[in-house]
């Protein structure tokens, strides 16, 4: 049995081309191309909160019903939530 720094020689003793090395059979085991890294790298930012929002993430308790009725209306419902309290706020204003 090796031990653990013998392990570790033995892995950094591998020169970089041969961290893998694909056989060319299985399409699910090839490795990604530079445009197939960079696809997937843009589409992982684009989601998520755009950069420079002005929204704040925080917990809010709701009645089931009003919570229900948001998300029947489908994707966006959130923003829809968000709309409806600015509608409240602007017909009733602070004091």
């Amino acid at each position: 049995m090796m031990t653990r720094n013998e392990v570790l020689e033995a892995i950094r003793a591998i020169k970089p081309e041969m961290d893998y090395v694909w056989d060319g059979n299985d399409e699910d085991d090839r490795p990604l191309t530079e445009d197939e890294l960079n696809r997937g790298i843009s589409l992982a930012r684009s989601r998520g909160r755009p950069a420079g929002s002005d929204k704040t993430q925080i917990a809010l308790r709701l009645d089931n019903s009003v919570l229900a009725a948001f998300k029947s209306t489908g994707k966006g419902w959130q923003t829809r939530m968000n709309d409806a309290l600015k509608e409240w706020l602007e017909q009733h204003p602070a004091i």
